[in-house]
């Protein structure tokens, strides 16, 4: 339907025709990536949401290192959320989403991908700021951290909502991309930039830190008795924060190079073929991040444990509960004849008689 040059009450199906961004997917290969894709999601979920556990319970995680890695754990959370409904809303199915649907589909990944990156950039931050003063946790006060987090997601959520504020090829089919049939290629162009960007500002941010605690280390070495013990020193939680950067980026960097090729109209590069495996391997990226946090922090794998072995026995406690105050329905379920209440009634009747 033909709206003042505009299109926005067509399904995605027309926008996919005008494009040329086919979304057709073989029934094998959906469903065979729709069930991959459903066990990470739910592996997302579930360990993210015990990161965020294991932050609150535990209090010594209650430091700013901490609060912006378990604000880490919710972006992933959602991402696990936004996969979940991409991933049944795709294939034919996409053909038919409306316009505010697609926006909505896409709106969830964006939101989850800027806040996870935002918040590797503030992590990055709060890292540079302790290792330049040799401290193992920053001086950031929690009020600071409640900001950082709240300013985290106000961007992440504003830059979600861009294309369906207008930056769209609604009214403009020309500039239409093919990887997401409504988005302007212009926009895709902008957004795997700032991307690339940031991933080399904080790569240069942890290459700057690597170099000072590398000088600082070896200042240090000959003042001291033994080997600097790493627990008073800010290097533990710097190589878990450069893992997950590493993660990110291996993840992230073939999926934005692809949409910038596709912002930038690449006719020979096949975008539409590595759509499908790209986004597995960022769906891959949340599911690695919990993954580090436990392997490379023994005091936050040791609460997930505990997290573990409380719900074990949680659950214990509750079937034991239940059992024990199920009723006796019937008197075979005692194994008299009558109930105990009337053999201690006839008991007593028959000792007064004697």
């Amino acid at each position: 339907m033909l709206n003042n040059g505009c299109y926005h009450h067509e399904q995605m199906g027309f926008f996919y025709n005008k494009s040329g961004g086919d979304d057709k997917w073989d029934t094998t290969q959906l469903i065979l990536v729709q069930v991959v894709g459903s066990l990470f999601c739910c592996f997302i979920l579930v360990s993210n949401a015990m990161v965020i556990a294991a932050v609150i319970t535990n209090k010594r995680f209650h430091y700013p290192f901490y609060y912006l890695l378990a604000n880490l754990a919710a972006s992933d959370f959602l991402a696990g959320i936004a996969y979940v409904y991409l991933m049944f809303n795709t294939g034919e199915v996409s053909r038919r989403l409306t316009v505010s649907g697609y926006f909505i589909r896409q709106g969830l990944l964006d939101i989850s991908l800027s806040a996870s990156l935002s918040n590797l950039l503030v992590i990055a931050l709060e890292r540079y700021i302790s290792v330049m003063s040799w401290k193992v946790h920053s001086n950031l006060t929690k009020r600071r951290v409640t900001l950082l987090i709240v300013l985290v997601w106000a961007i992440s959520i504003l830059i979600g909502a861009v294309p369906s504020l207008g930056w769209n090829c609604i009214c403009n089919l020309e500039t239409c991309s093919k990887l997401a049939p409504i988005f302007s290629r212009s926009y895709l162009v902008f957004w795997s930039v700032s991307n690339l960007v940031v991933f080399l500002i904080m790569v240069a941010i942890y290459l700057r830190i690597y170099a000072y605690v590398k000088k600082k280390t070896a200042m240090l070495m000959p003042h001291t008795t033994g080997s600097i013990n790493r627990k008073r020193t800010p290097i533990k939680l710097i190589k878990t924060v450069m893992f997950v950067l590493g993660a990110f980026v291996i993840c992230w960097t073939p999926g934005l190079v692809v949409l910038l090729m596709d912002g930038l109209d690449c006719q020979t590069c096949s975008v539409m073929i590595l759509k499908r495996w790209l986004l597995l391997l960022a769906v891959l990226n949340s599911v690695m991040n919990p993954c580090i946090y436990s392997y490379k922090d023994e005091e936050m794998w040791a609460t997930f444990k505990n997290l573990l072995r409380c719900i074990g026995n949680g659950t214990r406690r509750q079937r034991s509960s239940r059992a024990n105050s199920r009723p006796l329905s019937s008197a075979q379920d005692t194994g008299n004849s009558q109930p105990p209440s009337e053999e201690i009634k006839n008991d007593d009747q028959g000792m007064l008689k004697t």
